[in-house]
């Protein structure tokens, strides 16, 4: 039987290459404008093509929420640049407790990637390989949620299978690890905002569109 994470790693690689509203993906970001999006005034700008975080500018997080997807979106980072990718947030004013965030770090040549490298569920779960490139190049991330399912593939490669239900105690993780969250990721919200992290430092995001999903795409690992 196919993990989950294979599953999504083959529908990146035939799958979602064509940004076709009619194929049922949504462009939340097409290189022009930034409607769809809510954040702080003059804090994020269309520079280039690219939606560019501007110093001291803020999250910025989706209008509407969504709760079972496929997130595709291309980052590109400066050198020791640290964002993040949230998902699912429930409370936009409070991320870091209601939402579930995919770390975005200049980890590139890191051997062997931690909780808190590229790619990580940050905190929950590090990544299996190094998948981020160099400061400067695109990348490009796809994120698959599917109930308790999380899968992500960074640059073409699986990085991430996680099942939310094995996190059942707080600050907790599977492996006996402490994490900083309050609330089991087995409760955490399944609905919520995609919201890109203000963490100081340049970042920037192109070519981002959703695909709600309606039925499990594959069958969980057994």
């Amino acid at each position: 039987m196919k993990t989950f994470a294979l599953c999504i790693s083959e529908m990146f690689v035939a799958g979602a290459s064509s940004a076709s509203e009619d194929a049922g993906w949504e462009v939340l970001f097409d290189g022009s404008e930034l409607t769809k999006w809510q954040f702080k005034p003059d804090g994020w700008t269309v520079e280039a093509g690219t939606m560019a975080l501007k110093p001291g500018g803020g999250y910025i997080w989706t209008r509407e929420q969504f709760g079972d997807f496929v997130l595709d979106l291309e980052f590109k980072l400066a050198e020791k640049s640290n964002s993040g990718v949230f998902i699912r947030t429930a409370d936009i004013r409070n991320p870091v407790q209601t939402g579930i965030e995919i770390q975005l770090l200049d980890t590139f040549g890191k051997v062997p990637p931690d909780k808190h490298d590229c790619g990580a569920v940050y905190d929950c779960l590090a990544p299996t390989q190094d998948a981020v490139k160099a400061p400067g190049e695109w990348n490009r991330m796809v994120i698959t949620c599917r109930g308790s399912r999380i899968a992500v593939v960074l640059n073409e490669k699986p990085i991430i299978d996680m099942d939310l239900d094995r996190w059942i105690e707080p600050r907790r993780n599977p492996d006996g690890s402490e994490n900083k969250f309050q609330t089991a990721f087995k409760d955490m919200p399944r609905r919520g905002h995609i919201g890109f992290q203000d963490h100081g430092d340049p970042v920037w995001f192109r070519n981002v569109r959703i695909k709600q999903l309606e039925a499990c795409c594959c069958a969980h690992s057994s």
